[in-house]
């Protein structure tokens, strides 16, 4: 018995198969979801989040969200998610010194936060993909 997977954010479908197992970051702490595993709706927090499929290991970046498990069906609602090798190592690394340069300025609240949101997703894309390329290795 397997897991209906998917990963939803605002723009797309990141994922959607069949998998064997699930890691997630919660606000609780670690998870992994196997069949059968009781219904469960909680929040996520930015991490990594692990897909088993067979031998396969899927690694994903996320930044938060939410994650629904109802009947061996888990979908996941982020605000934004990307693959490990989808991940474009000197792009995050220009937004972490953008995200960098404004909060060091002196700027607005919104801008604050839109600062720290993109320095939140940089940092989490260039851990995840520095982890990937090591696996790789």
């Amino acid at each position: 018995m397997n897991l209906l997977f998917e990963i939803i954010t605002p723009e797309k479908v990141i994922y959607k198969d069949e998998v064997n197992e699930i890691t997630a970051p919660t606000v609780t702490g670690e998870i992994t979801i196997l069949p059968n595993h009781v219904n469960l709706l909680t929040q996520i927090t930015p991490g990594e989040l692990i897909v088993k499929k067979g031998n396969n290991l899927q690694h994903l970046a996320v930044t938060g969200g939410f994650l629904e498990i109802q009947n061996n069906k888990v979908s996941v609602l982020a605000e934004y998610a990307i693959k490990a090798q989808d991940i474009e190592v000197a792009r995050a690394t220009e937004a972490k010194k953008r995200a960098e340069k404004v909060m060091s300025e002196k700027s607005t609240d919104n801008e604050l936060r839109v600062a720290q949101a993109e320095m939140i997703k940089a940092i989490l894309e260039l851990k995840i993909a520095t982890k990937h390329k090591k696996r790789a290795v």
